[in-house]
């Protein structure tokens, strides 16, 4: 290939990539924009997320979300009771302050800060920073979460007496990706009490069988 190819091709590239970009600042700017609850929280985030000049904001999941050369980084995002930042490798800050929450068991890497009104963002803006000083360099080291395995969730007494006197649900089961196993051992595992495992496991028989998840 023609250096004159290689480099119409590499501008044609960079073009889209500029398009593409502006097509996710619009977005962003759209979300700001069109927020009603947390407007001005959401604003005060944005404003100390960008003071990092190394963050690039993004759009993803329906959320901004500002990004280390690709990657991840946090995420600005709202509920009915609170908007939070989304720290993607959060399990892996050294929290000092105590101020990281995980929102479920089930959930191994992301870790919130969760703010109810804008003095509470106001008086966390140090921690704040450092937190996402911290995540920026915890990508730059290239660590990463250890992800538990499939191996490392137990299988309900009730679950494996159904998969060994059903071949069917037996190879959709393992036919599933890993994460739809995990999701569904940890669901089942939830229970306490077999009647209750039991009901779920009939519950979401016919959705292991479809190559399903719990959330699909």
């Amino acid at each position: 290939m023609s250096k004159k190819v290689n480099r119409n091709l590499q501008l044609q590239k960079n073009h889209f990539g500029q398009k593409l970009d502006l097509l996710m600042n619009t977005q962003a700017e759209r979300f700001f924009e069109k927020a009603k609850k947390w407007k001005e929280e959401f604003h005060l985030l944005r404003e100390i997320i960008r003071e990092n000049k190394s963050l690039k904001e993004d759009y993803k999941w329906m959320h901004p979300c500002y990004t280390f050369q690709g990657k991840n980084i946090v995420l600005i995002h709202g509920f009915k009771e609170y908007c939070a930042l989304l720290f993607h490798k959060g399990a892996l800050i050294k929290d000092t302050k105590d101020v990281l929450i995980q929102q479920t068991e089930n959930v191994q890497s992301a870790r919130q800060i969760r703010f109810t009104d804008v003095e509470q963002i106001i008086k966390l803006k140090p921690v704040i920073r450092d937190y996402i000083n911290e995540a920026v360099e915890i990508e730059k080291s290239g660590k990463k979460v250890e992800m538990k395995k499939v191996a490392d969730y137990p299988i309900p007494e009730e679950f494996q007496r159904a998969l060994d006197e059903d071949k069917a649900l037996t190879k959709a089961f393992h036919s599933l990706t890993s994460g739809r196993q995990k999701g569904y051992l940890f669901y089942f595992n939830q229970a306490k009490q077999s009647k209750t495992r039991e009901a779920r496991i009939e519950k979401y028989y016919q959705h292991i069988l479809d190559g399903k998840g719990i959330d699909d």
